[in-house]
């Protein structure tokens, strides 16, 4: 079973907080009508029932970053005091993943410090987190990613924000590019990461900076060693739904 989406045309004014009691996962307005996505061991009866209406309408709910992240509608990432505009796709990075939110705050206080020449984004997606950083200065950035289906989204979304100029958008990974960045990201998952951590550790230039998410907390101290290992200076942490960010800078 999945969660499922529901829509009522005439909701009560209290229908917001019901919803939320009953364990919504989203809600949104769309079109006049409150809609709201509900996991599967809440019946549509019982949200009639709850919120007194009979005029309901049940449908698929629509799965977003791997099945992760249930969004009634995409909506715009906030980045600071702006917002960044993403198309409705199936690339990883709607913005609203707790690894996603975590790179977000590992920039923003890497850039509150230093605002670097460019960033090279790993495992772009939907380019969000490149994105991000030139929403908030960085210059240029460059995206990787093996899958050519997403580096087609990212570019669509940079297109959207006016940014497509300070883009720079490649398939495979950190091995065709070559050069060092003063600023590496790379949210993935745990395995990749291990595997790929002396490609990635070589495009981190003198003093420069690494963040690292996708990693589940119970592999956190796995991946951590990888990268110490390979003479990366452990910065910090932080964690969200499970999730962990880990923010390296380079010991050489």
């Amino acid at each position: 079973m999945a969660p499922y989406r529901i829509d009522i045309p005439s909701a009560p004014p209290d229908a917001l907080d019901t919803l939320i009691q009953l364990g919504a996962l989203d809600v949104d307005r769309v079109d006049g009508a409150l809609a709201a996505i509900i996991p599967d061991w809440v019946t549509p009866e019982a949200v009639s029932a709850a919120l007194g209406v009979a005029d309901v309408s049940v449908s698929p709910a629509i799965a977003r970053d791997n099945g992760s992240v249930w969004l009634v509608n995409p909506r715009p990432v906030r980045i600071g005091n702006f917002e960044l505009q993403l198309t409705d796709s199936r690339a990883f990075g709607t913005g609203h993943h707790p690894t996603t939110a975590l790179c977000i705050q590992a920039l923003e206080e890497a850039l509150s410090i230093t605002i670097p020449d460019a960033v090279l984004d790993v495992g772009t997606g939907s380019g969000v987190l490149a994105l991000a950083a030139l929403i908030m200065g960085v210059p240029r950035a460059v995206g990787l990613d093996i899958d050519a289906d997403a580096l087609k989204i990212a570019a669509e979304n940079a297109r959207v924000n006016h940014l497509s100029d300070r883009l720079t958008l490649l398939r495979g990974r950190p091995g065709v590019v070559s050069g060092v960045w003063e600023l590496v990201i790379a949210n993935i998952l745990a395995a990749p990461l291990i595997d790929m951590a002396p490609e990635l550790v070589q495009r981190v230039a003198r003093r420069g900076h690494l963040i690292l998410s996708g990693i589940p907390s119970s592999l956190e101290a796995e991946v951590r060693r990888a990268y110490e290992h390979l003479g990366m200076r452990y910065i910090r942490s932080n964690t969200r739904g499970g999730w962990t960010a880990l923010v390296f800078q380079a010991s050489w």
